[in-house]
């Protein structure tokens, strides 16, 4: 067996950060294949912050972890004028068998793309939480109050699991940037070129409806949740995938070549390098 190491900060909100940023992190440890086992957590707080506020913290991180199987292993806590808001950083530990290990630039020309729940909900959640007494004052209630609940789906711990089980040749979670950032730098990793039909991206309506209020591009919003999969046999993933709850598509394929094109009925246009995510533009 290796071990398996990622790090990220968590900075694109502070309402229910300690969940997020277990998430965020065992979700790039199940991009590799790997099982996640345990998280190191350095947290940084305002002056102002009361321990409230950090007992909040804590209790989601430990909650996540106890739905993960995972442990809180060690870390740090600092109150320090340095950051402006509360601040989580996050370093998690998986493992797995060296020769599984999956690396992003391993996708080869001919392989189905697969795309896990729908994009958006990550960037959805933290929007319609943000602005929750904006938002119901000028869309349905019950919009605003289910994509709150998408919080509760930024795990692809599962969906890895199951595509390793079936066969996979590498994965991406999609996080900042979007679906179209995370197809470009699968494609750029790789050296291949992508078909992708943008009608077969999978996205819920109350992501479609909160981005038209803040006039966002879904398809560039932070999307944890959601994992790009390259394989030989998507559509036998996505089948065992449905199998366990987790709704899946296959959204086109890998080419030869370095043209990533995006079909849109008789529209034809070709993926950009990543933008600043959507979410920038409102928190």
């Amino acid at each position: 067996e290796v071990l398996v190491l990622s790090t990220d900060p968590i900075t694109g909100t502070t309402k229910d950060i300690g969940s997020h940023s277990v998430h965020i992190t065992a979700n790039d440890l199940a991009a590799s294949g790997a099982e996640p086992v345990g998280i190191m957590i350095t947290i940084l707080l305002t002056p102002d912050t009361d321990e409230a506020e950090l007992k909040d913290m804590m209790r989601g991180v430990e909650k996540t972890c106890q739905e993960l199987n995972i442990e809180v292993m060690g870390g740090h806590t600092e109150i320090t004028d340095v950051v402006k808001q509360p601040l989580i950083s996050l370093t998690g530990v998986g493992k797995m068998k060296k020769e599984e290990l999956l690396v992003t630039s391993a996708v080869k020309p001919g392989q189905d793309i697969v795309v896990t729940k729908w994009i958006g909900l990550e960037g959805t959640s933290i929007i319609a939480t943000e602005f929750e007494k904006e938002l119901k004052k000028r869309l349905p209630v019950s919009i605003v109050d289910e994509s709150q609940k998408f919080a509760s789906l930024l795990s692809v711990v599962k969906d890895s699991r199951v595509a390793m089980q079936v066969g996979v040749s590498a994965m991406h979670d999609v996080t900042e940037g979007g679906i179209f950032g995370a197809l470009w730098e699968m494609a750029e990793a790789s050296g291949v070129g992508l078909c992708v039909d943008l009608k077969k991206i999978p996205i819920r309506q109350e992501t479609i409806e909160i981005c038209e209020f803040f006039n966002l591009n879904p398809y560039q919003l932070i999307s944890s949740g959601s994992m790009v999969m390259a394989a030989e046999n998507g559509h036998d993933i996505v089948r065992e995938l449905n199998k366990v709850g987790i709704e899946a598509a296959v959204i086109g394929k890998a080419t030869e070549g370095n043209d990533r094109v995006l079909l849109n009925e008789d529209e034809k246009r070709f993926l950009e390098p990543p933008k600043t995510d959507e979410l920038y533009k409102v928190v």
